[in-house]
């Protein structure tokens, strides 16, 4: 019987998500309880319910201020500097802009909003793409993948979902998994050169104008086609000093659409940059503090180190982090308010959804549900698989997190999965890291709102960006559940 209802319940939970029925916050409360009623809870549910709040408090609490402090970090400037050193560096190279992609969405990427990412992103490089005639799939496909790794962070979905279903801490997750993720960026890394390589041999080393205005041979006139870009001859070029958008991104004030015709006759525009490509970073306005980014700059690697070393809870140092960068960036209350408003959206969605994961936990555990179908699984699953489920758990996160949400992945499946590993000796907490590695490719899903996003924004067809993102990713995630395997984080 419970087992039959727990399998319905999180088929049901399944259902509404992926099918986009409700969000999963409603999935996440209604769904439970009217199973917990079915299973003859009754009343205790309320108990189940807060008993399962206690454990997630903590969970609930660090995603609440570690995503507030890095939205504050973001909007008072602090990442700017070394933006535009990478939008320097890359300069018109198609290795050094691909390989600097990845090292941009990095660096975004800790925020831990997805979308927020991909907006800066090709805010800052689709232009210079465009430009330089390259594939806008590139970008797209390094973007994503970049952003997949660095899903893993403490203050991410991923880790504070399968922290959240298996009642540990995001801290004891993460920690161990820092060589893995290092290993899966440094992996993108050498993606990211091998297809900047290709990009250079398609279209060579394009030398764009220096001498004078962008787009212009320096004394004004059309500037010749970039050498490379194949079938194209220059035509009209003009600039209203309008904003221009190319792909849905607003590039800036000052950029040049210059008309190239095509092989057919037909013309299409181009634009170009008239100024530095940093200058298509966001303007932060009055938020911003260039005369405080050493401050910002010392207090953001003491919170790194205090992560690591775990001498203090970890949503401990985020509320002293938080209170200390308001203080310092944003003296009146007024400013203060302002920014917790202006992050709330991502906030609310975030730990809304950790506390309402209590009552999933909660009904689960406290009816019995969850070792009743765990002592079912054991009799179905060989026992020679038994003590290998964790690296099956990495391998099927791939897969299942594709092709389902991650809260139906992590509430959903990692319990039931953890609950009959722990029948042989594997931890929960061994469990969640190996559930973790399949966010390279769960990072490709159209299930992704933000994936939408990126695709809409660089207008790029989604099955383009899955010919050349599917198995980049899944290479990725096979390289960090590896190293998990090889440091003993994730037992074989």
């Amino acid at each position: 019987m419970l087992v039959t209802l727990g399998f319905l319940m999180i088929a049901v939970f399944m259902y509404l998500i992926m099918s986009r029925r409700t969000t999963p916050v409603v999935a996440l409360i209604l769904v439970p309880v009217a199973f917990g009623i079915a299973a003859g809870a009754g009343t205790d549910i309320g108990d189940m319910v807060m008993s399962s709040v206690e454990d997630l408090a903590p969970t609930a609490a660090l995603l609440f201020f570690a995503i507030t402090y890095f939205g504050i970090m973001i909007d008072v400037g602090l990442f700017d500097p070394l933006i535009r050193k990478i939008l320097q560096l890359v300069g018109h190279d198609p290795v050094k802009l691909v390989v600097g992609t990845a090292a941009l969405t990095a660096i975004v990427s800790l925020d831990g909003d997805g979308s927020t990412t991909f907006i800066i992103v090709t805010s800052a490089l689709l232009p210079i793409y465009l430009r330089l005639g390259m594939s806008p799939v590139v970008l797209t496909c390094v973007a994503a993948v970049t952003n997949g790794v660095l899903n893993v962070v403490p203050w991410g979905g991923p880790t504070a979902r399968a922290a959240a279903a298996l009642n540990v801490s995001p801290t004891d997750v993460f920690v161990p998994m820092i060589p893995s993720m290092i290993a899966g960026i440094l992996a993108v890394f050498v993606l990211a050169w091998l297809l900047g390589r290709s990009e250079r041999k398609r279209i060579g080393l394009v030398h764009l104008p220096v001498g004078g205005e962008a787009g212009t041979d320096g004394t004004g006139g059309p500037a010749p086609a970039p050498a490379g870009m194949r079938g194209l001859r220059p035509a009209a070029s003009s600039l209203d000093g309008a904003p221009v958008r190319s792909g849905g991104v607003l590039v800036g004030a000052r950029v040049r659409q210059d008309t190239v015709e095509v092989a057919d006759g037909a013309t299409e525009p181009v634009p170009v940059l008239a100024h530095d490509p940093a200058a298509s970073l966001p303007d932060r306005g009055e938020r911003a503090r260039p005369g405080l980014v050493w401050v910002n700059l010392a207090l953001t690697l003491a919170v790194m180190v205090m992560l690591v070393v775990d001498l203090v809870p970890i949503p401990f140092v985020f509320m002293v982090a938080v209170g200390l960068a308001l203080v310092v960036n944003f003296r009146h209350v007024s400013q203060q308010a302002d920014q917790f408003r202006a992050h709330a959206g991502s906030v609310v969605s975030v730990v809304g959804m950790v506390l309402a994961a209590a009552v999933l936990t909660g009904v689960l555990s406290g009816t019995g549900m969850v070792e009743a179908m765990a002592d079912w699984l054991i009799g179905v699953i060989p026992h020679s698989l038994g003590s290998h489920l964790a690296v099956i758990t990495g391998l099927l996160s791939m897969p299942l997190t594709f092709l389902m949400s991650n809260d139906a992945f992590y509430f959903g499946v990692l319990p039931v999965l953890t609950e009959t590993a722990a029948n042989y000796g594997i931890e929960p907490v061994e469990m969640a890291r190996a559930a973790v590695t399949g966010q390279p490719l769960h990072m490709q899903s159209p299930l992704v709102p933000a994936f939408l996003l990126l695709i809409a924004l660089a207008k790029v067809e989604m099955g383009d960006h899955h010919r050349k993102a599917i198995w980049r990713s899944v290479v990725v995630s096979l390289v960090m559940l590896a190293t998990g395997l090889a440091l003993s984080v994730i037992p074989l």
